[in-house]
């Protein structure tokens, strides 16, 4: 006695033969035309239970079903296997499952840019801040601290004694050497984070290259927060300077 086994939702082995199973067969055309009108997978598992059209016995339909029905190659003829749906339908039907398919994983750029954005901003938001980027790597030299450094009282007070001590020879090159150094210790000593990160982010920009999509390292590495409005992308860099991009005059 031959073994008999499953066959797919539609066939039947009728003494060792693959032959149609009519009312499955019919049920099949049904789910593809269904589904390339724009039915989803779970209205047509709940409709075939409202059919009552039996998958398995007395198992209940379900989108996992419908799934594997909707990518079944058997019903084009192929295999040995009587042609149930036709070509040009089961085509169509496989276009509409890819553009359901969730788009492709984000780069890492992307993510980081969701993270910057708190929340995954529209698509426009990328190509500007990518745009603002590129643009300091051109131009390194805007990334600017926006306040100057100013001299001290103390300051102040050792350059005036500095200048007089040049002015009266012979010079004491000791107290000369000692003052130069104490006005540069101030100095260094009063520079802010902000002209510390100015000259970091001026070297970062220096070292990169244009982008063709958004670098991870390079966002994690400038920006604090990118925020956006309207057609308007703001991008804070670590600096604390804000540099803005729009639609209409994004960065080249």
């Amino acid at each position: 006695m031959a073994t008999i086994r499953r066959q797919p939702f539609g066939y039947q082995l009728d003494f060792g033969e693959i032959v149609l199973q009519e009312t499955e067969a019919e049920t099949v055309e049904l789910i593809y035309q269904k589904y390339a009108d724009g039915t989803s997978f779970t209205r047509l598992a709940e409709m075939l239970q409202e059919i009552g059209v039996p998958y398995d016995g007395q198992r209940s339909w379900n989108k996992n079903m419908v799934a594997r029905i909707l990518e079944n190659r058997k019903y084009l003829g192929e295999d040995g296997y009587p042609q149930i749906i036709p070509a040009e339908l089961f085509e169509k039907v496989q276009r509409r499952r890819q553009s359901q398919i969730p788009s492709s994983q984000k780069t890492p750029g992307q993510k980081a840019l969701k993270c910057l954005c708190g929340g995954m901003p529209p698509a426009y938001v990328e190509a500007q801040v990518r745009n603002i980027l590129n643009h300091l790597i051109r131009c390194p030299e805007e990334v600017t601290c926006g306040k100057t450094m100013k001299d001290s009282q103390e300051v102040r007070g050792l350059r005036r004694e500095l200048e007089t001590l040049l002015q009266d020879p012979p010079v004491d090159e000791e107290r000369a050497k000692e003052l130069t150094f104490e006005i540069a210790t101030i100095q260094l000593n009063g520079v802010g984070p902000e002209e510390y990160e100015t000259e970091r982010l001026q070297r970062l920009f220096q070292r990169r290259q244009p982008m063709a999509e958004l670098d991870a390292e390079l966002l994690h590495e400038s920006v604090r927060k990118i925020t956006y409005s309207g057609d308007k992308t703001t991008v804070l860099l670590k600096n604390n300077q804000s540099v803005e991009g729009g639609r209409t005059n994004e960065r080249k």
